[in-house]
């Protein structure tokens, strides 16, 4: 038990302290200091914060015998996952309050699935890619089931636990194989030991990248592994909804990243034709099934299912003839639009919860209209919004656009790219049905929209940062890119 270097893990300890706090004081009916649970749990979310914040600048960490990674990227991911549920439980405040899911299980829930993420961010070794992803997925399934009276919500939560379930068995199954292969758990020694492999283990390694990918894709949400997403998006309340949309992409991000462009780069030929398949079918249908939608949040999910096939397409454009130059800038443009995503969509749930009321789901297309009229601000931000999903400049989602088709160019893939364009094009079709619905539509609700202040002036924020990162990207772009290339020289 050498090298364990505890203190690197200290963002995850501290959260999980924090978790901990959170169920301690609901227990006790009183929040931390005199405050409510809602409130006490954004404060204990500081300490991990503060923990990360600490270590950036600082040269990549080992810990646990090498089965914990601290690095850039790693540090830049858990911010945002940070930042996103914290986002997310603000936005949820009154939403929850009036669906009677102000507990301490809400905000307990949310910390450990965070801690998961997070967990899954700095594996470096598969046994703790699976134990993160259980925690995240295990938490995620009891936040979807949490209205026990609502059918739907049922329903979807059912559909998500029996399909999570699938997915991680076909993510441990890749696992057990890959340890057959290679006999090596260990991320680091996986792609040492591929040199010298038999003719057999290569064979039970290719078998084992398949499922491995195969479960990432139902992580991610990629077509045809994308039959949970609409359902589960549509059925849950709206607080899980965006809390599944968020952190765990960024995390099964990290999680592609160590795997297939830091483990498996000696077998890069063949994951790299399975993303492109997944890539390709997620932007066509994801794209053209949005269109005939009517409900907002299923509309939303099969524009995820076309933003995660963006996202593949820089994955897998990375490498060239075998060649690995490009692959920190092409993964680093895949992170960069991750990040956008994230951020976008935050705001767009952000608005639909402002606009709910006890009894009233705002998760239909319709119940944006007049919106305009009803409350500018509000209106305004989905603006932003829509035109940063649609890749519409001068919003952080057009330079993310181009920033993947730029490597994809590279690569020499130009097919692929246009065929990206055209998605695009289209996608932008059922994003200003949005806008137009929101400005010139008659309103066919009349009740007065009163969000709480602190969650309508961090949605201010949110669709201030869509449209500044668009208009200065240049920071966040950098610092993807150094922290992708601290991974790869790490």
């Amino acid at each position: 038990m050498q090298n364990l270097n505890i203190s690197a893990a200290l963002p995850e300890i501290l959260l999980l302290i924090a978790a901990c706090a959170v169920l301690l004081a609901d227990v006790l009916k009183r929040g931390v200091w005199g405050l409510d649970i809602g409130r006490t749990a954004l404060i204990v979310l500081i300490l991990p914060v503060l923990a990360i914040l600490a270590q950036f600048g600082q040269p990549a960490q080992h810990a646990l015998n090498g089965m914990y990674v601290a690095d850039a990227m790693g540090h830049v991911l858990k911010l945002a996952a940070c930042a996103a549920t914290a986002m997310a439980l603000v936005y949820a405040r009154s939403y929850a309050t009036d669906r009677g899911m102000h507990r301490g299980e809400l905000y307990a829930l949310a910390l450990f699935a965070l801690l998961g993420q997070m967990i899954m961010i700095s594996a470096g070794n598969l046994l703790i890619v699976y134990l993160g992803l259980e925690l995240m997925s295990l938490s995620l399934y009891a936040m979807a089931a949490m209205r026990r009276d609502h059918p739907i919500s049922t329903e979807a939560a059912i559909k998500y636990f029996v399909l999570g379930a699938l997915a991680s068995g076909f993510l441990l199954y890749g696992m057990s194989m890959i340890y057959g292969g290679t006999g090596t758990l260990d991320l680091a020694k996986i792609s040492h030991s591929m040199g010298g492999l038999a003719p057999a283990s290569a064979k039970v390694l290719i078998f084992g990248v398949v499922f491995l990918v195969a479960g990432l894709a139902f992580k991610f949400g990629a077509v045809p592994f994308h039959m949970w997403v609409p359902d589960v998006y549509q059925g849950t309340p709206t607080v899980t909804t965006l809390l599944i949309a968020s952190g765990p992409k960024l995390a099964t991000f990290a999680v592609a990243f160590r795997i297939l462009a830091g483990s498996l780069i000696g077998v890069a030929s063949d994951w790299q034709q399975m993303l492109l398949v997944l890539s390709v079918l997620s932007m066509v249908l994801g794209n053209l099934v949005a269109i005939a939608q009517t409900n907002l949040k299923r509309m939303l999910a099969y524009s995820a299912i076309a933003q995660i096939g963006f996202v593949l397409l820089g994955m897998l454009s990375g490498i060239v003839g075998g060649s690995t130059n490009g692959a920190a800038d092409a993964w680093s443009a895949s992170m960069f639009y991750l990040v956008a995503y994230v951020l976008t969509t935050l705001g767009t749930f952000g608005v639909m919860m402002l606009m709910s009321r006890d009894g009233h789901e705002a998760d239909d297309i319709a119940d944006l209209k007049g919106l305009g009229r009803r409350n500018p601000a509000l209106a305004f931000v989905m603006l932003i919004l829509m035109f940063s999903l649609a890749g519409i400049p001068p919003t952080i989602g057009f330079y993310a656009k181009l920033s993947v088709l730029k490597a994809v160019i590279d690569a020499g893939m130009v097919w692929l790219a246009v065929l990206a364009v055209l998605m695009s094009l289209v996608g932008a079709f059922y994003y200003l049905r949005i806008v137009k619905t929101v400005y010139f539509d008659e309103p066919v609700d009349t009740h007065a929209l009163r969000p709480l202040p602190g969650a309508q002036a961090l949605l201010a924020v949110n669709g201030a940062l869509v449209l500044l990162l668009g208009l200065v990207p240049g920071p966040l772009m950098s610092l993807c890119a150094d922290a992708v290339k601290q991974a790869f020289g790490g």
